[in-house]
């Protein structure tokens, strides 16, 4: 059964208030105990979790002692003292904990501060604590709960989940006051309506203010609001039959939801129900991945330029990820301390979302790689920037990787997933991919041609489903039946990855082109929330990087592997040597999902030299370029072990080559190839003397699926004198600002390595 949201005030509801407060037992720990001290420990106390958005079983934690509602204070807060609150409240244990009122700060005292709890305790009155009321915290710093869905045998309700004295906004929508259902998607001007608990109902615009509809365009998934024309609206109202269920709405404009604004209900005997008003109507601005035309797509994008940028990084949908700032033209990201719905809004708004429906904490979108540029973060919700809100700037002591934050925004309904879906797959998150086509009248289902189709279309196809990432994008799809559709209506497909829809991707049109036809050769895919993330360690790269002049007799493995440049094959074996540019590689998966090879353990390829299977037959590309792009050598590294070479603390290895063990990289742990081992290098023999760039690319055939794609290229300068190598300014391809990156050839900076 659901808790009681809403008190109904009824003899019965009386009865049940004075039984409360003649029982201690309804007003203390909701596990039974014999133990009367124990009883008595609590008495006095109620419970309850509130704020907003939240589910039923999660929210902020708020006590009741001596008719006083109050909060508790995150400082020392702990997942052991979120198990006593939650058993407290009814639910058999805690799942997690938050902390700097992700739910929104409380009102009144409180109550506890510096609580510690060894999560056994049968009451939180036998926790440690600086007692009742005693705190030097503010309600920015209110502790939330989030308990396990299951509750205890025989627990009453008469500890309330939430108590509300007034109804509740469950959902906001707007309609288009003329041509419901045949307008555009996202809609984005009409009528305010508001779900209330006996259906949709429509406000009074007595008092309504730009404020209310930036909060209401923010729930919607727009980032700001424009003026709308009042008078042709009143003329409208004129005609049309209303249902008002809510007036008096009074929006900062900061609020996450308009639940968070005070707001006034008609009750149920009102007869007159606003007067001499109309209903409220708002116009929303989409941002510039939902603008509907070309003109509004360059108003977005025609900021001043220099100023600091905010990205998102490893969300599995749109509007979702770890935030990253630009400072001093390198990314990196932001701490979690403090970080809050206001600030999480003002990131998702400057990204061209609504405000945000979740501020993620504890690197829940993944870590990052890098510097960690901001600190305790502190946004009103009305700034344009994160870079307006006041913050701590960050030193090396101060926060981790492990705190990275995060945001997941509101976005406008577009209705695209409608408009694909999967067949024959053994769960929801896999099958062959059905596409819609036609206009009005004209509507059907066909099939996708699977020529070409890889891991880009098939990330592009599951987040058009709402599906996350693709582990794999398939050509062949004979084993899933897709009953009665048997058209292939889509061909040509090719996508960059970062489409919403496979609308937006190039394909052939209306002219169908397969080179293998028949259903059996149509695409699929298999589609996952989490995926893994590579990364090189660039600076191990510089720090590490070497000329060596190895004889030839000693590079018999590596030339059988074909780890040599071509011109080798010509030699005078076993006379003579080959020049060769050594350096460390260390692949880090910072994802949050292990990576596994392609190909299964019976297509591993024993390599006689090494001692080992390889899993993967091209995992890593070494080259050298001019800086105009031409490559002039390449390192040939055909084929790779994956494993787990070192972890983080907390981290246990799981893959290992060594007989024939599994193979990948567990998610926080590196592969690490030595310089000093066989083809970890470029021959660069026939190289002559000049600038270069020294690239590596993972991944670079995009075979296994990765949350991004963008940072699997490391770039470094070169410069060779025919007997020395200089390597200098190592990067991800994506740590630096476009405009670091225009510069990148130009960088003065080198180390001394010497040719051994």
């Amino acid at each position: 059964m659901r808790p009681v949201s809403v008190w109904q005030w009824s003899p019965w509801g009386l009865l049940l208030c004075l039984l409360c407060l003649l029982c201690s037992s309804c007003l203390g720990s909701p596990s039974p105990s014999t133990d009367p001290e124990k009883r008595v420990g609590s008495q006095g106390l109620r419970f309850r979790l509130a704020g907003f958005p939240r589910k039923p079983y999660e929210g902020r934690v708020e006590i009741q002692r001596a008719g006083e509602w109050g909060t508790i204070c995150d400082d020392d807060f702990t997942l052991q003292a979120a198990h006593v609150l939650c058993r407290e409240l009814g639910f058999t244990e805690a799942t997690g904990w938050t902390h700097s009122a992700k739910y929104g700060p409380g009102t009144g005292r409180i109550w506890l501060d510096n609580l510690s709890c060894s999560g056994t305790e049968q009451s939180v009155t036998e926790c440690a604590s600086r007692g009742w009321g005693n705190s030097d915290c503010t309600h920015d710093e209110d502790a939330g709960v989030i308990c396990k869905d299951q509750r205890l045998p025989g627990f009453s309700d008469s500890n309330v989940i939430e108590v509300e004295h007034h109804l509740q906004v469950e959902e906001v929508r707007i309609r288009p006051a003329v041509g419901w259902g045949r307008r555009p998607l996202p809609v984005t001007e009409g009528l305010v309506e508001v779900r209330l608990p006996d259906g949709w109902s429509q406000v009074c615009d007595k008092g309504w203010s730009a404020h209310n509809s930036h909060v209401v365009c923010g729930m919607l998934g727009f980032p700001s609001e424009k003026r709308v024309n009042a008078a042709f609206y009143r003329l409208l109202a004129q005609r049309q039959q209303h249902s008002f269920g809510l007036h008096g709405v009074a929006c900062v404009g900061t609020e996450a939801h308009l639940s968070l604004c005070s707001l006034e209900f008609y009750r149920a005997n009102d007869t007159a129900r606003c007067p001499g008003g109309g209903p409220a109507v708002v116009s929303c601005v989409p941002g510039p991945l939902y603008a509907a035309s070309s003109g509004q797509k360059k108003q977005q994008q025609s900021k001043p330029q220099g100023e600091a940028r905010v990205r998102l990084k490893g969300g599995a949908h749109p509007g979702e990820g770890r935030v990253e700032v630009l400072k001093a033209s390198t990314w990196g990201t932001v701490c979690d301390r403090k970080w809050d719905l206001h600030a999480a809004s003002v990131v998702c708004r400057e990204l061209g979302f609504g405000s945000a429906r979740e501020a993620l904490s504890g690197a829940r979108m993944g870590q990052g790689m890098g510097a960690i540029h901001l600190s305790e973060v502190r946004c009103s919700g009305q700034e344009l920037s994160l870079w307006k809100c006041p913050h701590k700037n960050i030193t090396a002591e101060d926060c981790s990787h492990s705190q990275d934050a995060g945001v997941r925004c509101n976005l406008p309904y577009t209705g695209a997933e409608t408009r694909i879906r999967l067949s024959g797959g053994r769960s929801q998150h896999e099958g062959r991919v059905e596409v819609q086509i036609g206009g009005p009248g004209t509507l059907r289902w066909g099939l996708i041609c699977g020529d070409d189709w890889g891991t880009l279309e098939a990330m592009v196809a599951c987040r058009q489903l709402g599906l996350g990432y693709a582990n794999h994008g398939l050509q062949e799809t004979w084993y899933w039946d897709s009953g009665n559709i048997t058209e292939v209506v889509m061909s040509g497909v090719r996508c960059t990855g970062t489409e919403l829809t496979l609308d937006q991707c190039a394909h052939h049109g209306t002219h169908i082109t397969c080179k293998r036809t028949g259903t059996r050769f149509t695409a699929g895919v298999i589609c996952s929330e989490t995926a893994s993330d590579l990364l090189l360690h660039s600076a191990l790269v510089q720090e590490t990087a070497y000329i060596e002049d190895r004889p030839l007799h000693m590079l018999y493995c590596a030339a059988e592997e074909n780890c040599l440049a071509s011109s080798a094959r010509s030699a005078n074996w076993p006379y003579g040597h080959r020049r060769l540019l050594r350096f460390s590689s260390q692949i880090h998966n910072l994802g949050r999902a292990d990576f596994r090879p392609k190909a299964g353990r019976h297509s591993w390829v024993w390599h006689e030299c090494h001692g080992h299977y390889h899993s993967m037959d091209i995992f890593t590309h070494y080259d050298i370029l001019t800086p105009n792009g031409t490559k002039v050598a390449e390192g040939h590294k055909a084929s790779f072990c994956l494993e787990d070479t070192e972890c983080q603390e907390d981290v246990s290895k799981r893959y290992e080559c060594a007989n024939f063990g599994e193979q990948g990289i567990t998610v926080g742990c590196w592969d690490l190839y030595r310089h000093d081992i066989d083809c970890q290098w470029i021959d660069i023999t026939d190289v002559k003397p000049g600038n270069y760039i020294l690239q590596v690319v993972i991944n670079p055939n995009f075979e296994v699926a990765e949350s991004d794609f963008t940072n699997n290229a490391m770039k470094c300068n070169c410069k060779y004198d025919g007997h020395r190598i200089w390597v200098h300014n190592c990067h991800i391809g994506d740590a630096f600002s476009e405009e670091a990156n225009r510069r990148f050839e130009r960088y003065p900076g080198q180390t001394s390595n010497q040719i051994i």
